[in-house]
């Protein structure tokens, strides 16, 4: 009996050590696999930084996070749906990661490279594709959307977080390196940066667009809802830098796309072996690349969010539109009988029927949406064909010399247009001032408008897909208090500085809060079927709230001559 049960112990002893060792071999070919994977990993997303292109980014833990979220609960789900995707980073988080990976290397330069937060991929101006997809018009090209893009991003999120609560794991020391290399890039630096562009790009926005407006409105002009030139310019700036590949060339100090593009040109020459194909996917990878590195840029988003966003205005089009409406729309004197009376302004009109005053509203709606979409792919397409003449942006100039100074020069001016505004330069003379009433006032709330809908973008518009919420929100609320600012102004017991005031608040705080440079944008973005839900959504909404706040003081009492020189 001993010896049989010291044989059976003995067997036993001998199973468990064989367990042991199976396991220990099972966990050693894990690991071997897992480090084979994410090595794997990090050499395509290394080669696709360079190339560019959409990059696929497993977790280096996907396996075991794979087996750990496959126990039936929820997570399990969101992580089966990511990883069915391939998690597909979008353009902007696949450009960042790639940029970090590649710059690690240079610690000593790690200070020149921006670290813009998650959050800037909400601005429609940069998460939108181009508005022209085939520049090259090749036979086959893919299609991308709007939706697409929030869709991608929402499910790389969703994912990347469900990983960080399964993983039980200590990261490699890849990615510690990674994480150490990105906290030394300053994220308070690049906001700073970000934050001068909009304001300094704001004022030169709202000046473009009053300049615009005055020496457009002149006897005989065929159009005369001046705001159309503005709008139309600014879209047309929207499109040419959504679709340029050279002024900000450099991008990280290397010409990726140029360099993709002599590349391409070098083996058409030399006949190279390799299908045609082939070239123009990568092409098409290093113009996606390019595309997201520029967008991460403070000088581009002060371009695109700043300036183009401030040179159009949705609530002053909507304005327009229910002037058109009530037969108030201001008309320059076209004939010399015009002048004869002395009652006869460009703000007097000849009564007219309902239904004149209905076309008249879709005149404005159609020539204004119409030719703004339109001047959004006249842009993209000079930016195709100026691309040879145009100049780059130089790298270490913008990084080392042209940030600092705009830091000082956007408080700067922003701060003089308020001490202009308390001591204005004509306070002394004997007519009456007008620096105040013109430009002064509009210059000191342009960029508060134009940073609320900065943040507005941020925090709204990646609530919904098909639907940018910040941009919808804004124009509207915009929309609502240009119409209050204008009945106030309308009344006759106001002042000459109070009329002042809140001339500066419409073509200042809510010419900057709203923008149809970007709602176009999302407009070409969009699926066609959301598209049209959207465009008419804000049209419909804003005019609503214009009639109910304009209108009711229209049509009972009037409007009034306003008391200050606009």
């Amino acid at each position: 009996m001993i010896k049989r049960a010291t044989s059976d112990e003995m067997d036993g002893r001998a199973a468990v050590k064989h367990s042991m060792a199976s396991e220990t071999e099972s966990k050693e070919k894990q690991e071997s696999e897992k480090k084979e994977l994410y090595n794997a990993v990090d050499d395509e997303s290394n080669r696709a930084g360079h190339q560019g292109g959409s990059i696929r980014l497993p977790s280096p833990n996907s396996i075991s996070i794979t087996r750990i979220g496959a126990e039936g609960s929820s997570e399990g789900n969101v992580l089966k749906e990511a990883q069915s995707q391939g998690l597909d980073r979008s353009i902007s988080c696949a450009s960042r990661i790639s940029a970090r990976k590649s710059h690690a290397t240079a610690p000593r330069k790690s200070q020149n490279h921006y670290d813009d937060p998650d959050n800037y991929v909400n601005l429609d101006e940069l998460a939108g594709p181009s508005p022209v997809e085939n520049p090259d018009e090749g036979q086959l090209y893919q299609h991308r959307s709007l939706e697409g893009t929030r869709n991608q991003e929402r499910v790389y999120r969703r994912g990347e977080e469900m990983q960080k609560k399964a993983s039980r794991e200590h990261l490699d020391e890849a990615m510690k390196a990674e994480q150490k290399e990105t906290h030394n890039i300053s994220k308070l630096a690049t906001q700073i940066y970000v934050i001068s562009y909009l304001i300094l790009f704001s004022l030169l926005g709202t000046l473009a667009r009053l300049g615009l407006q005055a020496i457009t409105f002149y006897p005989g002009a065929p159009v005369i809802f001046s705001e159309l030139w503005a709008n139309f310019g600014g879209s047309l700036v929207m499109g040419f830098l959504s679709e340029d590949r050279m002024l900000f060339r450099n991008e990280w100090g290397t010409p990726t796309y140029h360099q993709q593009i002599q590349k391409a040109k070098k083996r058409k020459q030399d006949e190279e072996t390799g299908s045609g194909s082939d070239q123009s996917l990568d092409l098409q990878a290093a113009k996606k690349a390019h595309a997201a590195t520029k967008k991460t840029i403070p000088l581009y988003i002060g371009l695109a969010t700043g300036f183009c966003g401030c040179f159009t205005s949705f609530s002053s089009f909507i304005r327009d539109v229910f002037l058109a409406l009530s037969n108030d729309l201001p008309t320059p004197l076209n004939h010399p009988t015009d002048y004869r009376p002395i009652t006869t302004s460009t703000e007097s009109t000849v009564p007219r029927n309902g239904g004149y005053s209905f076309m008249a509203l879709l005149a404005v709606i159609i020539i204004t949406v119409t030719l703004c979409v339109s001047a959004l792919h006249i842009g993209a397409h000079l930016a195709i064909a100026l691309q040879p003449f145009t100049p780059s942006v130089p790298y270490k100039f913008c990084r080392r010399v042209l940030d600092p100074m705009v830091v000082f020069l956007a408080w700067g001016c922003w701060l003089g247009a308020i001490i202009l505004a308390i001591f204005p330069p004509d306070r002394n003379s004997a007519p009456p001032e007008i620096w105040r009433g013109r430009a002064v006032f509009s210059l000191v709330f342009a960029p508060l408008g134009c940073l609320g809908r900065f943040y507005a973008s941020l925090y709204l518009n990646g609530k919904i897909a098909s639907f940018p919420l910040g941009t919808f929100v804004v124009n509207i609320f915009g929309t609502a208090i240009l119409g209050m600012s204008y009945d106030l102004q309308h009344v006759p017991l106001g002042s000459v500085l109070g009329c002042q005031v809140l001339q500066g608040i419409e073509d200042g705080f809510c010419g900057c809060l709203t923008t149809v440079s970007t709602w176009v944008s999302e407009l070409s973005s969009l699926r066609r079927r959301h598209s049209y839900q959207y465009g008419a959504a804000s049209v419909v909404v804003a005019l609503c709230f214009m009639i109910a706040i304009m209108g009711s003081m229209r049509w009972t009492i009037g409007f009034s001559e306003i008391q200050c020189v606009k």
